[in-house]
């Protein structure tokens, strides 16, 4: 036996943090010279093992050493290695040949992890996690994990009856990323890393980089083959890449997939990514939206979290299907036009002891600071921006799921939080920076690092900030100090829209002030109108139950004269889904939706009314190229608080022009005057008392032609009649 005793039990313990020292061949010196070459293998449930000569062929007994499985054989005289395989014999009498886990080079190179260490590496997911390859020419999986603190690391899966004993993995110098091949491992494996801590207790994780993951309460990461996928989307993306998205058309339908529809005859079971591939496509279609917003998908072990506290940053969940699942729902979606973006989460992540959290046995993606690395109020953790290896692992994240999944757009959620070192913290529960101030730095230095990357690498891709200040320059470009979005939510106009929109119509004229005061900063960021899930949740009511009135019906007139201001607003659309057909009930997360209801008129009135909004903005694209231009927008009147009526225009820079009245109160307005910059005929383009949408047919018998008569500082004007509770959108002849 030429292992010692001593080394022998330390392996045996698990104890060994360097097991390519010792499995595998290496030359034995004795009296300062080779004397030999020694063969060590660790294998499970074998009987007998031979190690056979790849350049002979020929079999040479090992003799075990323990029980366990550990074997060994010395080559007396021979001076060098060679190539070799195992012949091994189960216990049952079967016999296979294997190659040695321990007999190849590293994965990663020195400068994959001086790139890592550095924070620079943009091909992280094919260099952590778990990645087919091959090795001289044998198929296999490579692992690799970053554990600076572990003493010992393993790979246990359902190959190795999750014995931290048999694949204990090596530390790639200073680099504190452990590696190992291990030939012959099958697509849909489950695995996990053991580590153990600088205490010596065993701590059993999920794979930070995992691609695929297993349902809880078990959450194994899972080896997963997405090669097979085919992607048919090259017509889209070939687009995308030459789309300038602020002056294009965006009309966003935000889905949560668990409750968009489910299958009642089986058990209300959510539908599958294929499932929705074809209905979720066909519906988005008809509707006129332009892309879809998928509350998170990446992988969350509680549904109850919406997806927004995140353990697989890497991998689609598995809750509707397999990764190459999720790639032809986006795929599909592509072919017939419509984007795909994502819910995606870097402020915080849970506690959950088997993902990030003290991965190794130390606070290595959090801070250690709690005042820095806690969220106390959603009892999540934050992640150290400062640390490259944390920055990599993220920025990493987002380029997986656009260069792997093909994604057109993430919409990072919580972005205020990362900004502020005391957000929703009390006084003395933060650190201020090193300036003194409030602001996060590293934070402010990650977002700006992570817009570059996403528009560098992949042109036409689409940044969305959720943030609810008034943060300076969120999409501001990062050559001129902004954060390098491309666009904002405006929550500030969602607040103020809805606040004045649940108001009784008879109080509406002592706060007009709520609708027009969004105007002085509608252009200082690229926004989004946003209505999304959060308003529709944990006693805020539906959007429909938002709004006054005493019937269904009145709420109804309410809520599309509301939809119908939003759309004619400047800014891009965004659109929780359910309110586009006035759902009555509040969302909630293990129920779909109430598609029964669109059997009555109210109902599928708002709906149509919503598909007919989205086809003028595809007819008339000046809207769409103008929505972040202050050139597209000009006031007509917004001091008429008496009559709750706003009119402005919607234009662009050669002529094109609609004007656009809201009657906010449900009286009919006779006679109303507004100035117009044209004469000739107005062409009424939308009417929101259409029969279509369940109104009268009241307007103007398809438009008016404009008077010689001054009016709001304009020379021609247009007499109108208002039908109650409404909007209505008139255009130049020319234009229509």
């Amino acid at each position: 036996m030429i292992i010692s005793g001593e080394e022998l039990k330390d392996f045996l313990g698990a104890k060994h943090a360097s097991p390519h020292d010792r499995l595998g061949m290496h030359p034995v010196s004795g009296n300062g010279k080779i004397t030999g070459v020694v063969v060590r293998a660790y294998l499970r449930d074998v009987h007998t093992c031979a190690v056979v000569d790849l350049t002979t062929g020929k079999k040479y007994d090992m003799s075990k050493l323990d029980e366990s499985g550990f074997f060994e054989k010395f080559f007396r005289g021979r001076g060098e290695i060679f190539p070799y395989e195992f012949s091994i014999k189960s216990f049952g009498g079967a016999v296979a040949t294997v190659r040695d886990p321990y007999s190849f080079l590293p994965t990663l190179s020195q400068f994959d992890c001086h790139l890592i260490g550095k924070g620079k590496h943009r091909q992280i997911s094919k260099k952590l996690g778990a990645n087919f390859c091959e090795m001289n020419g044998v198929a296999g999986v490579s692992f690799a994990v970053w554990a600076p603190h572990a003493k010992r690391v393993s790979v246990v899966g359902d190959f190795n009856g999750w014995d931290g004993r048999y694949h204990p993995m090596r530390m790639l110098g200073p680099s504190g990323i452990w590696e190992l091949f291990i030939p012959g491992v099958r697509n849909l494996s489950k695995y996990k890393y053991e580590l153990t801590n600088a205490n010596g207790a065993l701590l059993l994780k999920s794979d930070p980089c995992g691609g695929y993951f297993e349902a809880p309460p078990h959450n194994a990461s899972i080896i997963f083959d997405t090669s097979g996928h085919r992607w048919r989307d090259g017509q889209w993306m070939e687009m995308r890449a030459k789309t300038n998205w602020h002056r294009s058309r965006m009309a966003i339908y935000e889905v949560h997939l668990d409750s968009w529809m489910r299958v009642p005859e089986e058990n209300d079971r959510p539908l599958t990514y294929l499932e929705l591939a074809k209905k979720l496509t066909a519906y988005v279609k008809k509707m006129g939206f332009t892309h879809v917003e998928f509350m998170p998908v990446t992988e969350y072990p509680f549904i109850g979290s919406w997806g927004y506290q995140v353990t697989g940053f890497f991998a689609p969940t598995h809750r509707y299907g397999t990764p190459t699942d999720f790639m032809e729902l986006v795929d599909t979606l592509h072919e017939s036009g419509i984007g795909v973006i994502i819910d995606w989460v870097p402020a915080h992540f849970p506690r959950d002891t088997f993902a990030l959290s003290e991965f190794d046995g130390t606070r290595l993606y959090e801070h250690e600071d709690r005042r820095l690395g806690c969220h106390e109020e959603w009892g999540t953790l934050v992640f150290n921006y400062g640390r490259h290896e944390v920055r990599n692992f993220l920025i990493g994240s987002v380029i997986n799921w656009f260069e792997k999944f093909h994604v057109d757009g993430i919409r990072v959620d919580a972005v205020a939080s990362m900004l502020y070192l005391d957000f929703s913290r009390k006084d003395g529960d933060w650190i201020p920076n090193r300036y003194g101030g409030k602001e996060n730095i590293e934070a402010l230095e990650f977002l700006r690092e992570m817009n570059d990357v996403i528009h560098e690498m992949f042109p036409g891709a689409i940044t969305i900030a959720e943030e609810s200040t008034s943060f300076s320059g969120v999409t501001r470009s990062t050559e001129h100090c902004g954060l390098g979005f491309d666009f904002k939510w405006n929550m500030g106009w969602m607040h103020d829209t809805l606040n004045y929109f649940s108001k009784d119509p008879i109080h509406r004229k002592h706060h007009q002030n709520q609708l027009t005061f969004a105007m002085l900063y509608q252009y200082s960021e690229n926004f989004i109108s946003a209505i999304s899930h959060d308003e529709v949740v944990y006693g805020k009511r539906s959007m429909l139950h938002k709004m006054p009135g005493a019937t269904i019906a009145e709420k109804a007139r309410h809520l599309m004269s509301l939809y119908s201001y939003m759309w004619m607003w400047p800014g891009k659309k965004t659109l929780f889904m359910g309110c586009e057909f006035g759902q009555s009930d509040e969302w909630q997360h293990r129920k779909s939706l109430d598609w029964h209801l669109l059997q009555y008129q109210d109902h599928s009135s708002i709906q149509k009314l919503l598909l007919d909004l989205n086809e003028i903005h595809g007819r008339y694209d000046f809207l769409a190229k103008f929505d972040v231009d202050w050139r597209g927008f000009e006031w007509i009147s917004c001091d008429d608080g008496d009559n709750s009526v706003i009119a402005f225009l919607r234009k662009d820079d050669v002529g094109n022009a609609i004007a656009v009245v809201c009657n906010f109160t449900p009286i009919e307005r006779v006679n109303y005057r507004i100035g117009v910059p044209k004469d000739g005929f107005w062409k009424e383009i939308f009417n929101g008392d259409c029969e279509r949408y369940g109104g009268m047919n009241r307007g103007n018998f398809g438009g008016k032609h404009a008077e010689n008569i001054p009016f709001h500082w304009r020379p021609y004007s247009l007499n109108l009649y208002l039908p109650p509770a409404s909007v209505l959108c008139l255009t130049p002849a020319a234009s229509g």
